[in-house]
């Protein structure tokens, strides 16, 4: 789904964990230097996980006013 959302365009930011396996890396980061949607690889698979509930290696951002908030906070 995030390689969806990036592909549409719905995605304006994307978090990947910086301990996900080298074939999901080199994929969304591929897909997001294609599509020119930034890829943030600061937290690990836990973080994300514990972030949103859910077991998960990589999250796409598709509220612009979120995404703003995140690249502030990560300044």
């Amino acid at each position: 789904m995030v390689v969806k959302a990036i592909q549409d365009g719905k995605a304006k930011l994307v978090f990947l964990a910086h301990d996900a396996g080298p074939n999901l890396t080199k994929k969304i980061q591929d897909k997001g230097h294609y599509y020119q949607v930034e890829i943030v690889t600061v937290f690990s698979t836990l973080e994300l996980s514990i972030a949103v509930g859910k077991s998960r290696k990589v999250l796409a951002v598709t509220d612009a006013g979120f995404t703003k908030k995140m690249r502030s906070l990560m300044e």
